[in-house]
């Protein structure tokens, strides 16, 4: 079993870290990190499984890799980036509670700034709930929702690259 999950344990964990130092460097220059972060996690996650799946095919496994292992690996990769950035995260917002309110009210400048866009587009009572939502936003919320963006186009990813890359035995 080790051997299916060694190289993504080390990419998975790898592309966490840089998840977070991305997000805290972000949180340096930035009043919001939360959005240029999700665009690092679209850059970062596919390239981690990408280099975990071909790692595993051509080190671990002889140049062979079915379907079902690759997606094994690479569901173990973006998990691994999941769990590392939600954790990651949640503890930088924890900790640092006055960027936690920084992005908090940035977010809620956005919605006040686009009210009457927002409105016609999706009705008042919606963006009376959204308002409510955010106002209510707990530090897990940010870290969850930036998790959750790595899963769902990891799993897309991981899809695609495990097609691309299987090679079977003849």
């Amino acid at each position: 079993m080790y051997k299916y999950f060694s190289t993504a344990y080390k990419f998975g964990g790898f592309a966490g870290a840089l998840s977070v130092l991305s997000f805290i460097v972000l949180s340096l220059l930035y009043p919001d990190p939360t959005n240029l972060n999700l665009i690092f996690g679209y850059i970062i996650t596919p390239i981690s499984i990408f280099l975990a799946i071909k790692f595993f095919k051509e080190y671990s496994n002889h140049g062979y890799l079915s379907f079902s292992e690759g997606m094994s690996v690479g569901f173990v990769t973006y998990m691994l980036i999941a769990l590392v950035s939600l954790v990651g995260i949640w503890s930088v917002l924890m900790i640092n509670t006055d960027l936690f309110n920084q992005i908090r009210e940035s977010k809620l400048t956005v919605l006040d700034t686009s009210k009457d866009s927002i409105i016609s587009q999706v009705g008042e009572n919606s963006f009376d709930l959204t308002l409510e939502s955010i106002s209510k936003l707990v530090p897990m919320d940010i870290a969850l929702n930036d998790a959750l963006w790595k899963i769902i186009p990891g799993l897309f990813f991981t899809i695609i690259i495990s097609i691309i890359l299987r090679k079977n035995p003849n």
